[in-house]
């Protein structure tokens, strides 16, 4: 009898895809964070109603709150792109390629998004949708 060992090999768009999932709680500390040095009753985060003080939050902390949000909204397009593409048998160096190219362009979204450069936050929203429509049809033959 014999034993069959099957190999499955994390590329590196799957890793980008882990990287992708991490984005938005990294923005929700970022909206977090000036308020975890102050107590609850001096405006300081409240994790009893955690949703509720983010609501009042302005700033920059209101913006990274919603680069956030943002970036939950960009993960399923994101994950089945890459999945898809993998199915299909995409060449894997140019899918590797977009997905890190997605995931600089979706940083580089987050930091202008909590920058407040709204032009430059919008212009790299849509050139990561552009990279991710690639990604999606990168397996096209």
């Amino acid at each position: 009898m014999t034993t069959t060992t099957i190999y499955f090999r994390f590329t590196v768009a799957y890793w980008c895809v882990l990287i992708a999932v991490l984005l938005p709680y990294i923005c929700s500390y970022i909206a977090k964070a000036h308020g975890f040095r102050k107590r609850g009753g001096e405006g300081g985060y409240d994790n009893a109603d955690p949703r509720g003080w983010l609501a009042r939050q302005e700033g920059f902390s209101a913006r990274a709150n919603a680069a956030q949000t943002n970036s939950f909204e960009a993960l399923p397009f994101f994950i089945g792109a890459v999945i898809i593409a993998h199915q299909l048998g995409a060449p894997q160096t140019r899918l590797d390629i977009l997905a890190v190219l997605f995931v600089t362009l979706r940083i580089i979204y987050i930091a202008m998004y909590v920058a407040d450069l709204a032009t430059a936050r919008s212009a790299f929203w849509a050139l990561a949708f552009l990279v991710n429509i690639g990604i999606f049809l990168s397996g096209w033959h």
